[in-house]
């Protein structure tokens, strides 16, 4: 009877949600995006009444105030990595008390180790584990040691793939009972446009009429090194009108990317390769509707958010086939080897002399795309705060 009252009265979430920025940069994508399609997702089910759980989010975004959430505003500084992580750990267990929490959310790999609060955390890779020559060390060092210890203490967790799942117990013997598998999602607004929208924005944007698209991070992990490879040996074969296909590379800068610069100059690919840096959320659809084609050779992910995106705006993709990738693309894009250059370079080939492959791509993309939604992961984000608060250690 007890346990019946409680789960009808609803459980009172603290979410961090301070790696939720509003800056012009990297910051601004991936984990960041996550939180705030999660929150806004968490929050409409409060609005329609179809839940009785009350969440409070602490965040220092102030452009971000979504219907059905509790907002705790912080400080601006909190956008610095050392401030962020002396509050969670130092400040947030004593916020948690003060509000009276019943479970705690980490956003992004790390919960606040101080607090015997019920934890729930969402892993998104493991990537400072599996490519830790990519990572600057103390980046390494800090994700390796916060994420394994808030794991160890998170009754449930929730990763964004099985890819990231697999990780967790083949890394830490992470017992699968405690995590739930909650893909990503993508929002409505990524759609296909039309030939005349699409060809407005290549104007607006001074782009030709063929261009290809990568977006996301610029850093290591991202191997746009073999793409700017692969992309110069196929420009030498194309023929001179598909010579007239320009590339693009778009998002912010993260780290160790300046090499990527200088082989675009190594290369004698200035002309032709575009750096536009990180691409505001309003603009994402039209850079993707008005791409010939995506590319995305990520050498792995936890979960490739581009892609599914790029897909749902109907844009045809030729992706690597990491496992986190292909987990997302399934069959709706071509799949290439992230460290097979000659296998890029034929899969360019293919895609550029065949419309009505990329037509075939575009279609099963869009349909591909469906699948993924936020208001499922939002579904299965609250049965982990059910788990965690009703069942027993």
């Amino acid at each position: 009877m007890k346990l019946a009252a409680e789960r009808r009265a609803g459980v009172h979430v603290a979410i961090n949600a301070h790696l939720l920025s509003s800056a012009a940069s990297y910051r601004s994508a991936g984990v960041s995006n996550y939180s705030r399609h999660l929150l806004a997702a968490l929050g409409q089910l409060v609005v329609d009444g179809a839940i009785p759980h009350r969440f409070t989010a602490f965040l220092h975004a102030g452009d971000f105030a979504p219907p059905g959430v509790e907002l705790r505003q912080g400080s601006p500084y909190l956008e610095r990595p050392l401030v962020r992580i002396a509050w969670e750990q130092g400040i947030l267990p004593i916020e948690l008390k003060h509000i009276q929490a019943d479970v705690m959310h980490g956003l992004v790999n790390v919960l606040p180790l101080a607090t015997h609060r019920p934890g729930v955390v969402t892993v998104h890779d493991l990537s400072f584990l599996r490519l830790p020559e990519l990572f600057p060390p103390y980046k390494r060092a800090y994700l390796t040691a916060l994420c394994r210890a808030s794991v160890a203490r998170a009754r449930q967790i929730v990763a964004v793939s099985r890819q990231t799942a697999d990780d967790l117990s083949l890394a830490w013997g992470v017992d699968e009972g405690r995590v739930l598998v909650a893909p990503n999602g993508v929002a409505a607004r990524f759609s296909p446009g039309t030939p005349v929208q699409s060809a407005a924005f290549r104007q607006a944007q001074a782009l030709p009429e063929r261009y290809w698209l990568y977006l996301g991070t610029l850093e290591p992990r991202k191997n746009l090194s073999l793409l700017l490879s692969a992309f110069a040996r196929w420009r030498q074969q194309a023929s001179p009108a598909d010579q007239g296909v320009h590339l693009v590379l778009a998002g912010g800068k993260g780290w160790y990317y300046e090499t990527i610069f200088a082989q675009v100059e190594a290369l004698g690919l200035a002309e032709v390769v575009h750096f536009p840096g990180y691409v505001p959320d309003d603009l994402l659809p039209a850079w993707y509707q008005a791409a010939e084609l995506f590319l995305y050779p990520s050498r792995y992910e936890g979960f490739g958010l581009p892609v599914v995106e790029a897909m749902a705006c109907g844009t045809p993709v030729i992706c690597s086939d990491a496992p986190g990738v292909r987990e997302v693309a399934g069959d709706a894009a071509i799949l290439v080897a992230p460290d097979d250059v000659d296998a890029w370079v034929a899969a360019l080939a293919m895609a550029a002399t065949q419309p009505a492959l990329r037509a075939e791509l575009g279609h099963a993309g869009v349909a591909r795309a469906r699948q993924f939604t936020w208001e499922t992961a939002a579904a299965v984000t609250i049965e982990a705060y059910e788990r965690a608060a009703y069942r027993p250690n």
